[in-house]
């Protein structure tokens, strides 16, 4: 078995280099298997990545989570002797560690108050069956609407309550991350966006981070899934639902991309530059990866977790299918000759510009219009 990495996110709190990511197992990319992807979770923390990400918007996704830990408990307990605490070594391995998300509702915006957010955390203690929450980020919709200050705040006094052990946030930008840690929000980390395609982190974010002690979570390391071996060669798909109903991904120009992860990342690759800019990376990288007798995904994910500032890289997965895949990351090593083979590529197509989540906040932008916003019923 490969040896995991792992990394100090906060003094005396540790996590493996790869955060099993959980929005797939929300339902928007299809039907979730409930009972294998419970069973499965034991899988990765067999192999050492026992920290895996949600959020409270992701439907259903804290509580599958909060299952895992009540049957772990009931089996130690079954095993030989008194109940324990999730959060105590058992003979399951590690301890499964849960990063979540605290994300109010656009249109609540002008009413979170200290209540509200309250209401969110013990929402997700009671999900997930424990009785402190090991990381807890938090995202605010629009900066214009007053108010993100305090409810970071009102997360901090909740910190001190005991009923959060970490303070993270996602999707914040550097001015507004800097707001509020001089506001005395002790954040350690922020989850953000970042990958070959995407390197807007490297405008500000991780020299900032690396002073203030912020280390980057970082999604969209493997572009939902565009970097693979399927989309190497394949026709540009289209991005317009229902064009070619039926039509399998990537076989036909305009084929229909079925969810919203993809249509995503494909407005990401357009920003690159193009289809054909992301067939020469996708060749550079699988030169790379045949090198190394490695996948694609392999080479993307080690790519981004050698970027400075980066603590961990959040690679979702359903199920336990391309697990020695992931763990695979932990054995390659990328040499100056991969670095020459990707640089050209990188320098010539900077990708989208601005700060990190700057033309996701345009509600009416091309990246905004496809988010959902009200997911949060409190």
């Amino acid at each position: 078995m490969s040896a995991i990495e792992t990394t100090e996110l906060a003094p005396g709190y540790r996590i493996p280099r790869i955060v099993r990511g959980g929005w797939q197992l929300a339902g928007d990319h299809g039907a979730v298997d409930r009972e294998r992807a419970i069973t499965e979770i034991g899988a990765f923390v067999a192999a050492g990545l026992n920290t895996v990400d949600g959020a409270d918007i992701y439907t259903g996704v804290e509580a599958l989570y909060g299952e895992f830990n009540a049957r772990r408990r009931a089996a130690v307990g079954t095993a030989g002797g008194t109940s324990v605490d999730i959060s105590e070594r058992t003979s399951g391995g590690a301890p499964l560690q849960v990063h979540t998300k605290c994300v109010p509702d656009f249109d609540d915006l002008p009413r979170v108050d200290a209540a509200y957010i309250r209401r969110i955390v013990i929402r997700s203690l009671q999900r997930l069956n424990v009785q402190q929450l090991d990381l807890v980020q938090f995202h605010w919709w629009d900066y214009a609407v007053p108010g993100w200050i305090e409810a970071a705040q009102a997360l901090a006094g909740l910190q001190r309550e005991g009923l959060i052990a970490h303070l993270g946030a996602t999707n914040f930008d550097t001015p507004h991350t800097l707001a509020m840690l001089d506001a005395g929000v002790p954040l350690v980390a922020m989850q953000s966006q970042y990958s070959l395609l995407d390197r807007r982190a490297e405008n500000g974010f991780t020299a900032m981070g690396a002073q203030r002690g912020v280390q980057l979570l970082c999604y969209g390391t493997l572009a939902g899934g565009f970097f693979s071996e399927r989309w190497l060669g394949a026709v540009e798909p289209g991005i317009q639902p229902g064009t070619q109903p039926g039509v399998e991904l990537g076989t036909e120009p305009g084929a229909e991309l079925t969810n919203r992860s993809l249509v995503k990342y494909k407005l990401v690759i357009d920003d690159f530059g193009g289809w054909a800019a992301f067939q020469q990376l996708l060749q550079a990288l699988k030169a790379i990866a045949d090198k190394h007798g490695v996948r694609i995904a392999t080479v993307a994910t080690r790519w981004v977790l050698d970027r400075p500032g980066v603590a961990a890289a959040i690679v979702g997965a359903r199920y336990a299918d391309h697990l020695a895949d992931t763990l695979a990351v932990f054995t390659l090593k990328l040499d100056a000759q991969d670095h020459a083979l990707l640089a050209p590529i990188l320098a010539a197509h900077p990708g989208i510009e601005g700060d990190t989540y700057t033309a996701e906040r345009d509600k009416n932008g091309r990246h905004g219009r496809i988010m959902k916003y009200n997911l949060n019923k409190t």
